[in-house]
């Protein structure tokens, strides 16, 4: 009998990683004076970058719909966290753009990541995270800002 652990407990293992990170993140963000940030606003954070983005863009990033892409915007706009605004180019276009308090959100996740990060190499040691780093890059993919999980994650 093998003592391998069954073939499907690494990917929920992987998730609950991920799971613990995110939560830990979004803990931390909310006690600083983010409390109405999710999960998915990191990655329409990530997908609108530092130039903007339409909405079409938007949601061909983050493999959702136009419409569900302007929804998470209207949102996003109602929290003060982006702002739309005229295309310089093509007036009847909207870029969407973080505002100040965006970035500040962007910012403070950095930091916030950095210290997990710490923390991690506090209760791993440090020779076991990166090891542990190196193993992920080796069996992910070299782009590590895939955004369409959202989309991956929807029923089609």
């Amino acid at each position: 009998m093998s003592s391998d652990p069954p073939g499907f407990e690494l990917p929920l293992r992987l998730f609950l990683a991920f799971r613990v990170i995110i939560d830990d993140l979004h803990a931390e963000l909310d006690a600083q004076g983010h409390p109405d940030l999710r999960p998915m606003h990191g990655f329409v954070f990530q997908a609108i970058g530092p130039d903007g983005s339409t909405a079409v863009e938007l949601g061909r990033r983050l493999g959702v719909s136009k419409q569900a892409a302007g929804k998470m915007v209207e949102s996003l706009e109602r929290m003060g966290y982006v702002v739309r605004t005229s295309d310089p180019d093509d007036a009847r276009r909207k870029i969407v753009r973080l505002t100040e308090r965006g970035v500040d959100a962007l910012a403070r996740s950095a930091r916030i990541f950095d210290r997990i990060r710490s923390d991690l190499a506090g209760r791993l040691g440090p020779d076991r995270l990166r090891a542990l780093e190196d193993d992920l890059r080796a069996i992910t993919p070299a782009d590590l800002w895939r955004l369409d999980m959202p989309g991956w994650f929807g029923t089609s």
